[in-house]
């Protein structure tokens, strides 16, 4: 083998090491024990605002035992709450929960315009298009899993219905 094959042989080891080491950063899917973390994301917030949501396409229970989501934490926060809005009459109302209960077999999705979403408050400053951030969930059974979010525009229906779409898809 001459040298400069070996040169090329090793800096193509090197460089797919280093792809692989920033993979788990990069996906976005997780586990916490039985539970599967799927997108997690959060979406721009205005200059100004001193609050935004964090969001997933689903936690999953795959287990066979109940599991409850109790924390999150973020460096990019002061304060994070678990948040439900309902309906009441015509007034749309929030309010804060102690945690979020995952049913074995039980899906759930934390969306944009949903019910159930992770509240940001104190932000250090406002959450932008292509920003990422790091969020650690503390499950009651899964333990503790940090999980990339990824800032983007909010998803239409249609393009939720299409998996094709979106500023992530074949990730």
């Amino acid at each position: 083998m001459n040298k400069r094959h070996l040169l090329r042989t090793l800096s193509v080891a090197l460089l797919a090491t280093g792809a692989l080491t920033t993979l788990p950063a990069l996906a976005h899917g997780s586990r916490a024990g039985d539970v599967r973390i799927d997108h997690p994301y959060a979406t721009p917030t205005p200059p100004g605002v001193r609050s935004g949501a964090v969001y997933f396409r689903a936690l999953a229970n795959t287990g066979k035992q109940l599991d409850r989501l109790l924390a999150a934490e973020t460096p990019v926060a002061g304060k994070v709450e678990f948040h439900e809005m309902k309906m009441a009459g015509d007034i749309m109302k929030m309010r804060a929960l102690p945690s979020i209960d995952l049913a074995p077999g039980q899906s759930i999705a934390l969306r944009h315009g949903g019910e159930l979403h992770i509240m940001l408050l104190d932000l250090r400053k406002p959450l932008q298009e292509g920003d990422r951030f790091p969020v650690t969930l503390t499950f009651e059974r899964g333990g503790k899993e940090e999980v990339m979010v990824w800032v983007q525009k909010p998803r239409t229906a249609t393009q939720d219905m299409d998996k094709n779409h979106g500023s992530h898809a074949g990730h």
